[in-house]
């Protein structure tokens, strides 16, 4: 698929569509600036709204929700599974509290968000099994359209599919000019699942390198939506953020031009090792 708006879709595995670019919500500051700032997404023509309870902003996000006039079935939003409510019983616990604070009946796409939490660091394996146990009767019941993780290496996905009955059709990583896991994502397409990008502009670190000025000043684009562009190229979904609706606008106006192989090939070798993404076993939350 070759998208040309940031409503157009990838299909997951199990057959949900799924817009191409997504806002994200996390680190926005107070509930009115999430909440403005979500509403500019949607009127700027997003409509995939990447949220999570350890955000914290729940709430904020589903009143510009409401307040944006869209449909809710024109919409793609996502759930995380909080990092303290692992397991069967608290899984659910948990999704009863973010469907209310969000205010919605069902979840589009529900994910673990982080695989080995401090609080299970011991029994990580075990208390996935039960959060993923607890993800199958959602989706069975139809209050989950499609199930998948964040920030999963291939021995957790292993360690998932021992007991899994629903394969996951997403896996959220940190990808992005300077973070380029291509290992990562390989695996998980192999696994039948789509890589999602947060943290796509990589919060700006990659922003004076020379292959991104150079291809933007060749198209007339700012890194940023450079940034943006690759991620679409390499067939991941960026999940780009912004408080600032101008620059929510800038960020999904990607689809007028196309990175050539040497722009992209160039930008695939930027390296930043000092910020790339926590490992997801020694995170001590």
């Amino acid at each position: 698929m070759e998208p040309g708006k940031p409503s157009d879709r990838f299909t997951l595995a199990n057959g949900v569509g799924i817009p191409c670019i997504g806002f994200g919500t996390f680190n926005m500051g107070d509930g009115s600036a999430v909440t403005a700032a979500v509403r500019a997404a949607i009127a700027a023509g997003y409509r995939h709204i990447d949220a999570a309870a350890r955000y914290g902003n729940e709430m904020d996000v589903g009143r510009a929700i409401r307040e944006s006039g869209i449909r809710r079935d024109e919409l793609f939003v996502t759930g995380k599974l909080p990092n303290d409510s692992h397991g069967h019983e608290k899984t659910h616990a948990a999704f009863k509290r973010t469907l209310a604070d969000l205010g919605l009946a069902y979840l589009d796409l529900y994910l673990i968000h982080w695989p080995n939490p401090l609080e299970f660091r011991s029994d990580w394996q075990r208390a996935n099994a039960g959060s993923w146990k607890a993800f199958e009767e959602l989706y069975a019941d139809g209050r989950i359209r499609a199930l998948g993780v964040s920030n999963f290496r291939a021995h957790h996905l292993d360690a998932l599919a021992q007991t899994a009955s629903v394969a996951p059709v997403v896996n959220q990583i940190r990808l992005c000019p300077g973070e380029y896991r291509l290992d990562i994502v390989e695996d998980s397409r192999r696994r039948g699942m789509l890589v999602e990008a947060y943290s796509p502009l990589a919060r700006g670190a990659a922003f004076g390198r020379d292959a991104l000025k150079e291809a933007a000043a060749a198209h007339g684009k700012t890194p940023a939506q450079v940034c943006v562009r690759w991620c679409l190229q390499h067939g991941c979904l960026p999940l780009p953020k912004s408080s600032t609706p101008e620059r929510i606008r800038e960020n999904a106006a990607v689809f007028d031009f196309v990175l050539s192989a040497a722009e992209m090939a160039a930008i695939n070798t930027i390296e930043d090792r000092e910020n790339w993404s926590m490992d997801p076993d020694t995170v001590d939350f």
